[in-house]
Formats: C-alpha cells, structure tokens, sequence
C-alpha cells in the first residue's frame, strides 16, 4: 500500500484524437504531439526518463530503454471535452450529458434578458473573450453607465465583471449568485459562474484582484474523494481542483497563482507529513497557451513544469505513487479555441517500483480513482465507473 498519492493533471495535455473525435470536430488533433513539432525539441529529461517519449513519440526527444514509470494512454468515457467532466469522471463518475458551451455566439438573448432583469443593470459584452482584453474594451462603460461585462471562454463558464471600487463586492457576488440560480436549467447550464472583480478607472490601468469566487455546480454524486474523505484520509487539492469539485471530498485546498507556483506547492506537501491523497490541477497549460493557440508557450511551459518535476522526484518516498495525466486535449495547432477531444497520458512513478513499462491502453479516465481507492481499501462510491490497475503499478 502507498500512504501518498500524488495526482498531478497538466490540464489539457493530450496525446491524440480519441476514437469519436470527429463527432466533436476535431479532427487529427494532437496537443503533445503537434507542439513537440512546432517546438523542434523540447528539454523534458524527467518526463523522458518516466517514459513520455515512450508513450508519444516527438521531435528531439528519444524514447528511453529502461523507462522508470509505468505508461499508458487513457480514453475519455464519458460525453465532453471540458475540465469538469474530465476530473469527475478520474474520480469516478459517468457524465452523459456534456455541459454547455456558449464560445461562439454567447448566452441566448433568453437567459440575458432574465439576467438583466433580475439584476437590474444592461448587460455589455456577451461573447467569448480574455478577460484582460474585455476590461480595456468596456470596463469604462460599464464603470460610466452601471453596466454589466459577462462573458464566456471555450469551458462551460459565465464569467462576471465588477469594479470593486464602483460596484462593489458584495453586489457582484449577488449578481452572481442570481446567475447560478439562472444557469441551472438544463439549456442553460454551465459548469461554473465566475465572479471576476477588478480595480482601475480608465483603459490600460484595469487589474483583475484576487478576490474572485466560483459559483461551481457539486457533483451529482460522491465521488473517490468523499470515499476517502469519509474515511478519513487527507484529501488536499492544489489548483483549481477546489472549484472543479465545489470542495466536495476535501479536507484541504491550496490556490495557486501559476503552475509553478502550483508544484512548488505540491513539492512542499510533499516535504510534509500526511496520508492520503493530494491532488493538483497545472491550469495554464490550458488557459494561456491552449486556448490562446500558442504552442511554443504551451511547449516552454512543459519544460518549466518538466523542471519541478525534477525537484518533487528527489523528495518522493519509497511509499509514494506519483500519477502524471491531463483532463482532455487543447491542440493550440487547431483552428478555432476550443478544447480537442483527446486520449490523455497516464504516467505512474514510486521509487519503489523495480521497473517501469507500457501497460495496456485504458477506456476510463476513471481507473485513477479506482486504482487510488483500492490502494487504501476505501469501497467506491455507489454509481461511480473505474476499475483499478494497481497491480500493474508495482
């Protein structure tokens, strides 16, 4: 039995189009591969040496003889290719309906106008943005006239601005608390609503604050998580793992402000004493190279992540598993910004392990939830989906 596992997701890093990819579109994607192209070679020597280059194949970068991890490919069983439904289904659960998306013509002029009325204030904006551009195209109409910036990104969000100064916090939490309540029919129903607060009075002076807050929906059902919990086990997140699961299951969170920032903390829950589960979402894979569609960002963020990983390798113990995956495909070569439907990498590591090696390709995301429950011997949840591999981890 391993008394730490450590379950790190570089969101968004997939390794190939999944067998139904064309029903979402995507057709050829390849986020790893097609951003080891573009990059010529990569320095990844700590992926490489777990057995990266072993599972996909790029540019520059040599597969190993003796690869020290055990490596497969995972396929997505459930429908979508969001954050939410790719982090449910790991932790066990089924989604067969996708959540919605308003990327390319915004939220219906229904749910708008319930918006507007409901909150008393126009709504301005209403389409797919960064939310850095969006404030220096209307932060200072809306500041003038008490107008209401929401947007949308390629995940199934609705996103709110508020200056903090004009507006107010608690006024833009309530509007998005009346938000959430809208975007619970089934048409209209989005992963999260994010309250997105701001300082600044004019054009290029416009600072996002960290007061932000995510009106998340729980999972439908318990997941792995609230089986450990339950059992008493630590269950610490790291990242956006928080807002993915409303904080259901855990018994710690940890924000973070970059994805480095995220595996320095990791690292340093790994220097500290616990038993259980500490599970990590690297965020900007996703949110600043893949759907900004740049893949030697995304390619120069595998390489600052490749080097924390070289420091959470030196402090792992003999009765540590280390699992590397993502949540779904982001190919920054693809047209458009959307997420792509993808196969994602399964990479597992203990010190303890005599040798690594491939193992078969898996149809669940959801055998990491199953393999981390039978390692402590905690049932799963009624309902969820998974079966466990942890034998081949040994």
């Amino acid at each position: 039995m391993y008394q730490r596992i450590f379950v790190i997701v570089l969101d968004s890093l997939g390794v190939g189009a999944m067998p139904d990819s064309k029903e979402y579109g995507d057709i050829g994607v390849d986020t790893f591969g097609h951003i080891g192209e573009k990059m010529g070679t990569m320095q990844i020597p700590n992926l490489q040496k777990l057995g990266m280059a072993n599972l996909h194949s790029i540019p520059g970068v040599e597969p190993v003889k003796q690869p020290l991890g055990v490596y497969t490919k995972l396929r997505e069983r459930s429908l979508g290719k969001d954050t939410m439904t790719g982090h449910w289904e790991m932790m066990g659960l089924y989604i067969t309906k996708p959540f919605i998306t308003f990327t390319e013509n915004g939220f219906p002029d229904e749910l708008i106008k319930e918006l507007e009325k409901e909150t008393g204030r126009k709504v301005i904006g209403n389409k797919s943005a960064s939310g850095t551009v969006i404030l220096d195209e209307l932060g200072e109409e809306e500041i003038q006239k008490g107008h209401l910036i929401v947007y949308t990104s390629a995940d199934s969000v609705m996103q709110i601005c508020g200056n903090e100064e004009t507006m107010g916090l608690e006024n833009l939490y309530h509007y998005c608390e009346i938000a959430r309540k809208l975007t619970m029919k089934d048409e209209w129903k989005v992963g999260r609503v994010i309250a997105r607060p701001y300082v600044g009075k004019k054009k290029g002076e416009f600072v996002r604050t960290s007061n932000r807050h995510d009106y998340a929906l729980k999972p439908f059902s318990k997941t792995v998580l609230n089986a450990l919990k339950e059992e008493k086990y630590d269950v610490i997140s790291v990242g956006k793992i928080y807002d993915i699961f409303d904080g259901e299951g855990l018994t710690e969170s940890n924000k973070s402000k970059s994805s480095v920032h995220g595996m320095e903390q990791t690292i340093e829950k790994a220097r500290s004493d616990f038993k259980g589960l500490c599970y990590t979402n690297l965020v900007d894979f996703d949110a600043l190279w893949g759907h900004r569609r740049n893949p030697i960002g995304y390619g120069q963020e595998i390489e600052r992540f490749d080097k924390k990983l070289g420091e959470l390798l030196e402090v792992l113990k003999n009765d540590d598993l280390l699992i590397i995956t993502a949540d779904h495909g982001n190919d920054p070569t693809y047209t458009g910004t959307d997420h792509t439907r993808e196969k994602v990498p399964f990479i597992a590591y203990s010190p303890s392990m005599k040798q690594g090696k491939p193992i078969e390709e898996q149809d669940t995301f959801a055998v990491i939830g199953a393999t981390i429950a039978k390692n402590f011997n905690v049932p799963m949840p009624e309902g969820t989906i998974g079966h466990s591999i942890l034998e081949e981890l040994s």
